[in-house]
């Protein structure tokens, strides 16, 4: 029995795989980035819920490799690859990167622009295309991706939503 308008619901700094007709999302997305990878004729997507745009960021040994832009996309795609999916018919599309604090010097106010610059290092560095994108502002996103049709849902903070 094929199950309709079902969910699965990604955490801050957490990745999960989902095969239509399910669709997958994330909310909380200030300065973090929620990456899609998505195969658009197998049907089937990742999400990636990214903190910090560097794994040279943590704190300690044991590495959530979700947390951070260089370790979770190369493991959203390992998790892809073990459902058949292949890395040359993935494609890209991210939203969040908020600059959320106006206090502050340096790059420690610039989370939101450094996540969204380390996600596309990383698209760029294993050549998956970044399709769409809604990223930058103040204003933090909800984000549901449905790999039926490939279209990325954006909701921001008291402004509605578009889709990608």
């Amino acid at each position: 029995m094929t199950k309709f308008n079902e969910v699965v619901r990604v955490g801050i700094a957490d990745m999960n795989i989902v095969e239509r007709p399910t669709k997958i999302r994330t909310s909380g997305l200030g300065s973090c980035v929620g990456v899609v990878l998505y195969d658009d004729m197998k049907r089937f997507a990742g999400l990636l819920h990214v903190m910090l745009p560097d794994s040279s960021l943590g704190k300690s040994d044991c590495v959530n490799v979700a947390k951070f832009a260089d370790t979770g996309v190369v493991a959203l795609i390992e998790l892809l690859k073990a459902e058949g999916v292949r890395t040359q018919s993935l494609k890209a599309k991210i939203a969040g990167g908020s600059q959320m604090f106006q206090f502050g010097s340096g790059d420690t106010i610039r989370i939101g622009p450094r996540n969204v610059e380390a996600v596309k290092k990383e698209l760029k560095r294993l050549s998956i295309p970044l399709v769409a994108e809604d990223t930058g502002g103040s204003i933090g996103r909800t984000i549901e991706f449905d790999p039926a049709t490939s279209i990325l849902n954006v909701r921001k903070v008291n402004q509605g939503s578009k889709e990608i």
